[in-house]
């Protein structure tokens, strides 16, 4: 994604990406001397927005050992980026959906007003595709580097002062999903296409992956 990371501002409330709403934090509550304050619940999964994610023809093996590997797709300048964010912390909604997407959750809990999720999954040629034209209909800015198709969209968050986006990246039966709120490391989705797709001469930075059964077809 070509956006730089806003500064995070601590917020606690959380609007939600394109379609829907997930629900904030709720508000601390007083307690008295002699009762302890009950420890802090898990910052609910981030509702995104869908993708037609399922079985795909594809050349392309996901890396072996995402989702705990969602670090290793990334380049050190986008690490250096993110430096002091959670990965996949607990209740935050990272790891392998049923249908083998791998889910990477970048973000503080409790701060989800600054949050960056990826998924990385299968998806059926022709249902993708659609779903990426009603997006270029839908505002987002389409166009064809790396072989494959990336859709792009910006916009103010809705009830808080941060900005919002999705990054879509589609190639050879794989696609790329970033949804994200005030954090938007430059060149984050790049670096996870050249993981996947690396250029021709470049040594690989993930594990040497394998195919999903359960994916492809």
């Amino acid at each position: 994604m070509t956006s730089r990371r806003l500064a995070a501002l601590g917020i606690t409330l959380f609007a939600a990406l394109a379609l829907t709403a997930c629900a904030g934090t709720p508000d601390t509550v007083g307690t008295s001397a002699s009762a302890p304050a009950s420890p802090a619940a898990p910052t609910p999964a981030m509702t995104l927005a869908p993708f037609p994610m399922g079985p795909a023809t594809s050349t392309t093996p996901l890396p072996s050992n995402l989702p705990q590997g969602c670090r290793d797709i990334l380049t050190a300048s986008v690490l250096q980026e993110l430096d002091g964010v959670p990965l996949n912390a607990e209740g935050m909604g990272g790891g392998i959906r049923s249908d083998s997407t791998r889910v990477c959750v970048w973000g503080e809990p409790g701060a989800v007003g600054t949050r960056l999720v990826t998924l990385i999954g299968y998806a059926p040629d022709q249902p993708a595709r659609d779903a990426l034209y009603a997006l270029g209909n839908d505002g987002y800015t389409c166009y064809e580097p790396h072989g494959g198709i990336r859709c792009e969209k910006t916009w103010p968050s809705a009830t808080l002062p941060v900005q919002e986006g999705r990054t879509l990246f589609y190639r050879d039966g794989v696609v790329i999903d970033t949804q994200y709120s005030n954090l938007a490391p430059a060149g984050y989705t790049d670096a996870i296409i050249d993981a996947l797709w690396p250029p021709a001469g470049s040594v690989p930075r993930t594990p040497a992956p394998t195919p999903s059964p359960s994916a492809t077809r």
